[in-house]
Parts: C-alpha cells; structure tokens; sequence
C-alpha cells in the first residue's frame, strides 16, 4: 500500500491532517466566537488532538492520496464526502465514550462537516483551476498555428477530445465548433467551445465561421455508432467544402487511440460509410439461448460462421464444436478461440456437409442443443460457374445438416441464409432458397415439445466477408485501379458482419421462443440499399484521391447469376412485425415436407450423376421465381 502512494500524496496527506484539525477549530470560533468562557483544554487541546488522528487514519484507509489533484473531478468529491462524513461519526462515537459529549454543542458536528469539507475540496479544484489556467495561458501563444476543426456530435466523446487537447501543449488541432444532431444541444458550450447548429446546417455554420477568420479544415465525427447515410451526406458536403472528415477512435479503441496521452483521429473507414445506429439487442435472450448448451456452428471458419464463434463464446456455452471442410480456416478460428476463450470445451472437427454419413455420426457423437449452419458456397459467379458443387453444398448439404439434427435430437437449427434467395437470378440464390424450404417444411412439422425446431435467418451482404466488393475495391485501389463495377445502376445493402451476428442471435432467440408462427423466415432489417457506384467513388475519396482523375472507375457489366437490385422479401412472403426493431419477418410459404424430400433426393442423385441439366430442371421446380433462359441465367433486376 505504501509503495503506491506517490511522493506528493504523503504531502497531501500531511496537508489534510492539518486541515482536519484546522477544520475543529475554526468550528469552535464559528460556534462560540470570542467567547473564551467555552474553550476549554479538554475540547481545545484533546479535542483536536482526537480528531486529527481519527481524520488520518480514516483518510489514509480510504486511499485519498491515490487520486491526482491535476484531474480532480466528482468522483474525488464523492470519496471525500464519504471519508469526512466517517471521519464525523467516529469523532462523535469517541467523544461519546469520552465525555459524554457534555462540553460539545451538538451543532459543532455539522459545522465541522461543511468546514472540513470546503478545506479540503477548496485546495484540490483551486489547484486543478490553476494547472487548466497555466496550460491555457502557455497554449494561448501557439493555438493559432493548430488545425482548427469542427465536431459532429455533442457528446462525451466531445468533450474528451476536447479536454484532452487543452492538457497538451503540442497539439495538433484546436476546435472552434460542435454540431449536435438534436436541437437541444444548440447554443450550449463544452469546455467553452460552442454548440453551433445542428448536422444538417454544416454548410451555413462553416461559412459563419470562414466570415469570422475560424474557417475549419476538418470535419470529426466523435460518435461511432453514427449512421452510414449521415456520414455519406458529410463525406459529401465535406469534400464541396474543402475539408477532409476523419472521427475519433470508438471509446473501446481509446487505448490504441492515445499517443502521448493524446486522443489521435483516424480516417474515416468504409465501416462508416455503411454502418447504422446500433439496434438496441435483447442481451438476457441471447445469453439464454446459448449458455450451458452444446454449440456446434458449420462453416466456423468462414466470415459469418468466425464471428458467430466469437460472440457465442462469450455468452458462457457448455462447450463449442466448430465444424468446416477447410483444414486451414478451421486451424485458424480454432487458435483463436483458444485464446480467446481458454476455459471452454471445444473441438475442431473436419467434415464436409455433403457427406450425410459423416455429419450424421458427428452430431450422434456430439449431440449438440444448438446447431447454426452457416456452411455454403456464397461467391455467385464461382457458383454459376460450379453449379453441381453449389448445389451439393447449398441444398443437398443443409438438407443433411437439418436431417441429423432430427435423428440427433438437437433442440434448434439455426439456418443462415441471404437475400440472394429472393427471386433469385442464380444458383447460389436458388440452392439457398432449396434450403430456407426444406428447413421451413420440416419446422412446421416438427414443431411440437421436444422436436427440433428451425429457424432460417436472411441478410444482405456483410462487409469485408469473402468474395465482397469491399476488399476488392482496396486491393484494386493499392494497385492503382481502376475499380471495377459492373452496372451503374447496382445496388445493395450492406452489414457489418458483427452486427449481423448480432442480431442473428437475437432472431435465433426469438424463433425458439415459440411466440411466431412455425416456419418462418426471420429477415434483418438491412436499411437503405447502397449503389455500388456511389460506393467504389468514396473508396476513393476516402484514401485521399479524386475519382475519375486519381483513379477511374470501370463498368464491366454484370456478370452470370448478378441482378441490379436485390430483395428481403418475396411478394408472397407477407411481412410479419417482431418485438425488436431489427428483425422482420416473412410469413412461410407452404411446402409439402414428402414432395420437397423425394425433391432434394432426386436432385442428390442428378449431382452425384454429374447432371447439370437435369439438376437445374429439379431447382426450377421447387423454387418457380428462378428466372433462367435455357442454359443462360437472367441477368435482369429483381
């Protein structure tokens, strides 16, 4: 304990214990004046004595000195409060065994309380003023030569940056705005810096400020949950302007983010651009679902099946079986989650879906309560161009997963599906929609007590997953284009794969509650689509460069199985209203659980026979929305 007070906390120390019996005094003078009549030895001399030593063994046993004076804040107050409100009480419990408190006006105690505690707060916000006056006066010489910038967001995020910059007297920024995004933060100030306006009149506060010899230089976004099409809408203002936008790192990375005890800004990334507010999530559900069951994710190495094992193993499993067919990617998640979670049970089992016998032995031996799929061939045109391995792997493979949960017993199948099976111009589309069928007609058969039950969970494109046009666009930009797109006019929507995760748990919470029609297909909610275009221009712009003259962008055309725009919904899916804003709902379609059987059998048997053809003829009818012109795939919008 000694040794983790430094130098100037004995000082302190020292000081505190003269303020204490300071403080008993000066309650006496307050109390009875100059009347001398009242001061006797026993209450002067013993008095203070007493209080002065209670006072430092309270103080020092409630570790004040570990605290530094320079950031004084409520917190030192609260513990202060706390320490003299003690120090008080023990005086009054020894005064009482002393003297019965015969001598002791019984107002001195709350006198004491209110003089000790304005010596000894008074001293340490007096002595933080002076320091946050001293660094203001020593920055004030060289505030002009900073970047002057302004802040989007009003919030504790601001005010951190901003406090953090009046401690360094080498910082690189000073700031001469806030925009706020609600109206009520207007007019207000944060450390003497000005709320502005709101977000939507960046253009007229920075030409206010350019009227006023403040023009800023860069914009800083301090939220990190802000919503993509927001920062899109000031990427582009910004760019009009002459700034350039960066943000400050997300309150998790604030360690990373400092240097030299200084909040760094970071550029905006993409994540940004395309990410939403945080949907507010279930948390109690989610942890229901998963702890103390046995877990088994298929395609564990894979974008979505890595980031289910890392969110599932904090939610306190009894163990997690982490299937996939690569030996590599399941090496690699494997490790990881060894370190991220060293105490849970878990095992790497190589095996490939298309392999009934083998998955159903795995899971006879495992006997998972939870199973999620998502184990599949998602690259459209390497499955157009593989269409008998897409549809092994798609259909037939998540047909046997969902065949050996039932013979195993298993409590849920969680399917991962994807907006690709809505209307589907291609096979990946279409082998997925085999599988949300096959999966929907077995739940609504089995779904009674102690049977499995299904549930098929359907999102767009998640970023940085393999395969997606976000890291093709940067290995395209750091080799100096072009970037390549294959249509003006191609939209998608866009997810972070953690926030698909997420809420991808959540939808599997609800799906096993039982509270929804059985069935069902649980939609995310994917926002506002994102047209591909407007996309690969801010890649651009982000790195700093101007598009169509730093770096061209090229159109393609769209390649075998692609379409313009892509659905969440089928029209005769109807739309069905969850508890949780994030999740949707799309009302079954009837499927014959004997005809879809003998379907997929029949469909086993044409892959296994190397019979193109004859498979896509089986595709077509189990799902009629897929369009195709002979052997070519329709390559026209949804």
């Amino acid at each position: 304990m000694l040794s983790r007070i430094p130098a100037r906390g004995y000082i302190a120390f020292i000081h505190d214990i003269f303020m204490a019996g300071a403080s008993f005094l000066l309650s006496l003078y307050l109390r009875f004046g100059e009347d001398f009549s009242y001061y006797t030895d026993q209450l002067l001399i013993q008095g203070t004595i007493a209080f002065s030593l209670i006072a430092a063994g309270v103080f020092w046993f409630m570790g004040l000195y570990r605290g530094v004076w320079r950031y004084a804040s409520m917190n030192d107050l609260i513990a202060i409060t706390r320490a003299v409100s003690i120090v008080i009480l023990i005086f009054l419990a020894t005064m009482f065994l002393w003297i019965r408190l015969e001598s002791l006006p019984r107002s001195i105690p709350f006198i004491n309380w209110f003089v000790l505690m304005a010596l000894l707060g008074g001293p340490r916000f007096l002595y933080r003023l002076f320091k946050d006056r001293r660094i203001d006066f020593h920055l004030e010489p060289n505030a002009l030569r900073r970047v002057p910038v302004l802040l989007v967001g009003a919030g504790d995020s601001a005010e951190l940056f901003i406090r953090s910059l009046t401690r360094s007297a080498d910082a690189n920024y000073r700031v001469v705005g806030i925009l706020s995004e609600t109206e009520g933060r207007v007019g207000r100030r944060i450390h003497g810096v000005g709320v502005l306006g709101v977000v939507s009149e960046l253009n007229d506060v920075v030409h206010r400020l350019d009227r006023e010899g403040n023009r800023p230089q860069r914009l800083i976004l301090t939220k990190d949950d802000m919503d993509g099409a927001l920062v899109r809408s000031l990427l582009d203002i910004s760019e009009q302007l002459g700034m350039t936008i960066s943000r400050l790192p997300q309150l998790t990375d604030f360690k990373s983010g400092l240097v030299d005890n200084k909040v760094e800004v970071r550029p905006i990334a993409l994540e940004d651009l395309l990410g939403r507010p945080q949907t507010p999530l279930d948390r109690d559900s989610m942890r229901a679902l998963i702890e103390n069951k046995r877990v088994l994710i298929t395609g564990a190495g894979g974008s979505i099946g890595g980031e289910l094992v890392r969110q599932i193993a904090g939610l306190r499993p009894a163990s997690l079986v982490l299937v996939d067919n690569s030996e590599f990617n399941l090496y690699a998640i494997d490790m990881e989650l060894g370190n991220l979670a060293p105490d849970l049970a878990r095992r790497a089992l190589i095996a490939d879906v298309r392999d009934p016998d083998r998955i159903g032995r795995l899971f006879r031996d495992v006997r998972p309560d939870l199973v999620f799929h998502a184990a599949a061939l998602k690259h459209v045109p390497l499955v157009e161009e593989n269409v008998i391995e897409g549809l092994m792997t798609n259909a037939v493979g998540s047909a046997n997963v969902a065949d050996a949960c039932v013979s195993a017993g298993v409590g849920i199948m969680v399917l991962i599906s994807t907006d690709k099976a809505v209307n589907p111009t291609s096979v990946m589309g279409a082998s997925k929609r085999v599988a949300e069928s096959y999966c929907q007609a077995l739940d609504r058969k089995h779904a009674v007590k102690d049977s499995t039950r299904f549930v098929a969970v359907r999102f767009g494109n998640v970023l940085g997953s393999t395969g997606s046009v976000v890291p093709l666009f940067q290995k395209q930009l750091a080799a100096g284009g072009p970037l390549t797109v294959t249509h003006p006019d191609m939209k998608r929507y866009f997810m972070t794969v953690r926030e698909a995760v997420e809420l991808v748990l959540e939808a599997s919470a609800l799906g096993s509650g039982g509270k929804h029609p059985d069935g069902n297909i649980f939609v995310l909610d994917m926002g506002e689509p994102v047209r591909i275009f407007d996309l690969a221009n801010q890649v651009i712009r982000l790195a700093g460069l101007v598009p169509g003259k730093d770096i061209k962008v090229e159109f393609i055309g769209l390649r075998p199985g692609e379409k313009l725009f892509e659905e969440v919904f089928h029209d005769g899916e109807a739309l069905v209203a969850t508890e949780y804003s994030g999740i949707l709902l799309a009302a079954p379609r009837a499927a014959d659980l004997k005809e879809i059987t003998r379907a997929i059998s029949d469909l086993k048997a044409a892959c296994e026979a190397d019979d193109q053809d004859r498979a896509l003829q089986i595709v077509r009818t189990l799902v009629p929305e897929y369009r195709v012109s002979g052997d070519k795939r329709e390559l026209a919008a949804g």
